[in-house]
């Protein structure tokens, strides 16, 4: 925290930092919210544009590709630069996204809007996380861990929400939602501006450094299975941002995009319940307990595309939410514990390079496997594959239990 002159009375101090970590957590959330607003959009696009289901699935994976390069080369930028001109840069970028898709004339505008919003998501994974815990009180740490995770979680649920039902129950479906996202953008930098800056000596001209990817011999064994169970997670995630829509209007038949965003926030929603159970279970259970949670969910998703019965999806994501949630917040955990304090910060960036691949390419596959197989099938095949990697994980976790916690 930056010194003050004079010290304001203790009360005084607890409440400015109780509200401080809230409204760093609004921001983290709005921005957030704006990387998953084209999610129920893509079937209008689709008409719009006439490009095919695996493309809808390429131009999401350019999030994931601008969230890695993030992550990969200034990932540590705001432990120098200070974490509110780090959080400005990510709320610029947002805004670009919004704005490449609120006028949008292609796919190369589609792209443009999702690289960007990639790059503004990898700044906030860290400079937002960093910020919330560093304005909480040392007795509101653990407060101010799950407002970051709800803020990430619940910021990626509400961005499918808010445009699902703009574009459902408006007369500009593909406007409305980058307008309203770029007035929340605005309060947001409102915010950054009236925040403290946490950083000591923060110089925000400086050099970025990049870090690459480091995970120390002494982690690897908890790092293998923790990092397959993101990946497990995240693939289960990247599954409903960005082809859920195209499953409940093609395959079972629902064309309301406020049904495809409410479905999306469900999981997100999920997950973050699921990240708020994480404490409440012995360390060494948590994360095989999430990846079998994680299995029933492919499982219920797997069989309603089968049956073709939305509640039987719906199911499907709050099952497997939970289960991922719990498992990632159990994976990241045993990872950061296990790590060197030197190398803490590097293992954890390549643990979410490792998720956020999970994220991307998977669902490219499902995109490729569409083509040949059709949608159902191409969903089914997913979820089997899925399903046996986090099983195995499981399996493998269940077996060596000293890698469920970071021993």
């Amino acid at each position: 925290m930056t010194r003050t002159s004079p010290q304001p009375p203790r009360g005084r101090t607890r409440r400015g930092r109780r509200l401080g970590y809230t409204a760093a957590a609004v921001v983290f959330a709005i921005g957030m919210a704006g990387t998953t607003l084209p999610t129920p959009l893509y079937g209008l696009y689709r008409r719009e544009l006439g490009f095919s289901e695996l493309m809808v699935t390429v131009v999401f994976a350019t999030y994931a590709v601008g969230v890695i390069l993030t992550l990969l080369l200034v990932g540590n930028y705001s432990d120098r630069a200070g974490r509110r001109p780090v959080l400005l840069y990510a709320m610029v970028l947002a805004a670009a996204s919004a704005v490449c898709f609120l006028f949008e004339g292609g796919l190369p505008a589609l792209f443009a809007g999702r690289v960007l919003s990639g790059l503004s998501a990898g700044l906030l994974s860290g400079a937002g996380t960093a910020t919330v815990l560093e304005l909480a009180a040392p007795g509101r740490k653990s407060r101010a861990g799950f407002a970051a995770t709800a803020a990430n979680m619940g910021g990626l649920g509400c961005g499918p929400l808010l445009s699902g039902l703009l574009a459902e129950y408006t007369p500009y479906p593909l406007s409305l939602p980058f307008l309203a996202h770029l007035a929340l953008v605005a309060v947001a930098c409102v915010i950054i501006l009236l925040l403290p800056e946490t950083v000591e000596g923060a110089r925000p001209r400086s050099r970025p450094r990049p870090q690459g990817l480091y995970v120390p011999p002494q982690v690897r064994g908890v790092f293998a299975p923790s990092s397959l169970a993101a990946f497990a997670g995240f693939s289960l995630l990247g599954l409903f941002t960005a082809v859920a829509p195209s499953f409940v209007s093609q395959t079972l038949g629902i064309t309301n995009l406020a049904v495809s965003g409410l479905v999306v926030f469900s999981v997100f929603l999920s997950s973050t319940l699921g990240q708020s159970l994480t404490g409440r279970v012995p360390a060494g259970k948590a994360l095989p307990l999430g990846c079998l949670v994680l299995v029933a969910g492919l499982l219920l998703v797997g069989a309603s595309l089968w049956a073709k019965v939305l509640p039987l999806m719906v199911a499907g994501a709050v099952c497997g939410g939970l289960g991922q949630g719990l498992a990632f917040r159990a994976a990241l955990t045993a990872v950061g514990e296990a790590a060197p304090p030197a190398h803490r910060a590097a293992t954890i960036s390549s643990f979410f390079v490792v998720a956020y691949t999970g994220i991307s390419l998977p669902v490219v596959g499902v995109g490729a496997l569409t083509m040949w197989l059709g949608l159902q099938r191409a969903g089914l095949t997913f979820t089997g594959c899925v399903t046996v990697l986090v099983a195995a994980t499981a399996i493998h976790l269940v077996r060596r239990p000293a890698a469920a916690r970071g021993h």
